[in-house]
Parts: structure tokens; C-alpha cells; sequence
């Protein structure tokens, strides 16, 4: 192993052990919040539940899901199912993965519940000349389960990030 790769991954470790601590944290708080004791004495009507942790916070915020994107856009700009496709593969290699990797983060942090704010392009805007299929998508999605699977996201945070992603489908395959 040449200097660089073994820089690379003391980096990966590095991060897949800070999202493992973050993911834990956030889940340790939506535990707490779940097991507050019940307040003695009479509920009132107007009562309302605590609001529940938002899917945000449930997978540990910005460090954690900055750290699964990392590893899911490495596993995308790589994967000769997408870059088959020469226009995907155009893209991928005139787009720098830091950036890219920037706007999924804040688009999923966004998308979450979580204090950032989209500032990239429609996903239609971004993806309609990149005539993307249907075989490409579910490509994609298998790279997402993959990364999900790694970091061991359950299976709920899991369904919800998948409805996220999915309701992007119509914008971006033809």
C-alpha cells in the first residue's frame, strides 16, 4: 500500500468512527426523549405529545450524514454501472467529488429536518441531460443501500431517506 492509500484510509477509518460516535450520540438523544418520565397527576386535553426527533437528529446531524454521503457519492462516481452511461461518466469527471459531495450533504441535511438550506440546483435542471434510466437508477439506489447497509442505518432512518431520494425520481430519469 503506497502512502496515499494508506493516508486514504486512516481518513475513511477516521470518519467512519466519527459517524459511528455522532450516530450513537443522536441516537442516544432520541432515546432519552423517548423515555422521559411521565409527569405526575392529571393530563389536561391540550396536552400535546413532545414533539419527536426530527430524521436529522435521529441519524446524528451534519458530521454523521456528511460522513455516509462521503462514502456513498465515492461509491457513485465510481460505479461502471452509472458511468456507462458516457454522459453520467462526463459528469462525473468534470464534477469535483468535494462539491458534489457538499450539495447531497446540505440537500439531505435540508431534506431531514436539519438547519441547512439548499443552495444547488433543481434536481431536474441538474439531471435531465444526463438522460438517465431507469437500469441507472436502480444502480444508484443500490449504491445508497450499500452505503446505508455499512453504516448500519436502521431500517427506519432508512425508508425515510429512501422516500427523500425517491420523490427526486421523476426529475431525474427519463
Amino acid at each position: 500500500m503506497d502512502v496515499d492509500a494508506a493516508h486514504e484510509a486512516g481518513r475513511k477509518a477516521g470518519y467512519e468512527a466519527g459517524y459511528k460516535k455522532g450516530y450513537d450520540e443522536g441516537l442516544q438523544v432520541g432515546l432519552e426523549a423517548k423515555t422521559l418520565p411521565e409527569p405526575s397527576g392529571p393530563k389536561s386535553q391540550s396536552e400535546s405529545p413532545p414533539p419527536s426527533l426530527s430524521l436529522y437528529d435521529r441519524l446524528g446531524g451534519v458530521y454523521s450524514i456528511a460522513t455516509v454521503i462521503d462514502d456513498f457519492i465515492d461509491r457513485v462516481m465510481t460505479d461502471p454501472r452509472l458511468n456507462a452511461n458516457p454522459k453520467v461518466d462526463e459528469a462525473h469527471h468534470r464534477v469535483p467529488p468535494a462539491g458534489f459531495k457538499y450539495l447531497v450533504t446540505e440537500m439531505l441535511c435540508w431534506a431531514a429536518g436539519g438547519p441547512q438550506k439548499y443552495t444547488g440546483r433543481a434536481m431536474k435542471e441538474s439531471h435531465q441531460h444526463l438522460m438517465i434510466t431507469a437500469a441507472e437508477w436502480e444502480a444508484f439506489l443500490d449504491d445508497l443501500q450499500q452505503t446505508l447497509d455499512k453504516f448500519a442505518v436502521p431500517e427506519a432512518e432508512q425508508a425515510e431517506i429512501k422516500a427523500i431520494i425517491g420523490s427526486t425520481r421523476t426529475d431525474i430519469v427519463v
